[in-house]
């Protein structure tokens, strides 16, 4: 997909996917382990949740390529397999793509600080993201989301990495505090403003919070970029139960009332993030049809 005619989808509103991590881990997927390569390991799972997403109404579907990165795949003594990671994994949500699901290839944090916090440099940033750029784009991905970031330096050299690269459109959404601050400093309005300047194609913020807490949050963004506005939260705030799992506070029809605010406050892309399922995806879609925002 060329950045023009993502533009011109995005027009109207957009729905995604909801969450790929919490889902997966309930569906069998065991805490610690690589994401990744489990993945590799159970392609059946992963593609019944993403064709449940499709069927709920997901028009974007993100490929399992979230740590498919050098810098997190050592962590796991697989860097040498990143190439073939990336490719296979977005293959696999590819092969279940229907017509008019599009296919983002998924790009996350490094894990590690920028400087002068930690000794992550801009440059050895740009490297990391222009490999994994790289490979996703000979996946065939159709667009690319840089997403639940936390420093707005290593979120440009994201941008800046997949521009050398290819000419796919850029989504890129950074996690925040309920009213707005990056956990490294700066606020979600400076990061979108920023990355809109440096070529996103869409900004906004997913992860951590729920919607309920994000309206403002989405109205600041909308009034200062003219690129469309994605908000992709949590399902309420966690409650952490006696076995360690994350229990979630909001169901999908409230979820849903939420998400309508969020489009009123100006999000154009919308979905979830940590514990929303299809149904939490089925539910925003059967509101956007009440109100007459489906498309």
């Amino acid at each position: 997909m060329t950045r023009d005619e993502f533009r011109r989808l995005a027009q109207n509103l957009l729905l995604v996917d909801g969450a790929t991590g919490s889902n997966l881990m309930a569906m069998g997927m065991p805490r610690g382990v690589c994401t990744e390569a489990w993945v590799l390991e159970h392609k059946e799972v992963l593609q019944r949740l993403q064709r449940a997403f499709i069927e709920a109404g997901s028009r974007v579907i993100y490929a399992p390529t979230f740590g498919a990165n050098r810098c997190n795949l050592a962590k796991h003594g697989l860097e040498n397999q990143i190439r073939e990671m990336n490719l296979t994994l977005a293959g696999f949500s590819r092969e279940i793509a229907t017509d008019g699901v599009l296919v983002a290839g998924d790009i996350s944090p490094t894990g590690r600080m920028m400087q002068p916090m930690g000794d992550m440099t801009y440059e050895k940033a740009f490297e990391i993201y222009q490999e994994q750029v790289r490979y996703l784009a000979e996946a065939g991905v159709d667009l690319l989301a840089v997403e639940t970031m936390y420093q707005i330096e290593e979120t440009m050299a994201a941008i800046d990495a997949a521009h050398s690269v290819c000419d796919l459109p850029i989504l890129c959404t950074v996690t925040v505090e309920a009213d707005g601050s990056i956990f490294t400093g700066g606020n979600a309005t400076e990061a979108a403003m920023s990355f809109e300047a440096a070529g996103a194609d869409a900004v906004g913020v997913n992860c951590s919070v729920g919607p309920d807490q994000l309206v403002s949050v989405i109205r600041n963004i909308r009034e200062h970029v003219t690129v469309p506005v994605i908000a992709k939260p949590n399902a309420g705030m966690p409650q952490i139960d006696d076995s360690g799992k994350a229990v979630y506070s909001m169901g999908a029809e409230e979820f849903a009332r939420y998400m309508r605010d969020l489009v009123e406050a100006g999000a154009s892309i919308i979905g979830g993030c940590c514990g929303t399922t299809p149904e939490y995806i089925r539910a925003v879609a059967e509101m956007l049809k009440k109100v007459g925002l489906d498309n």
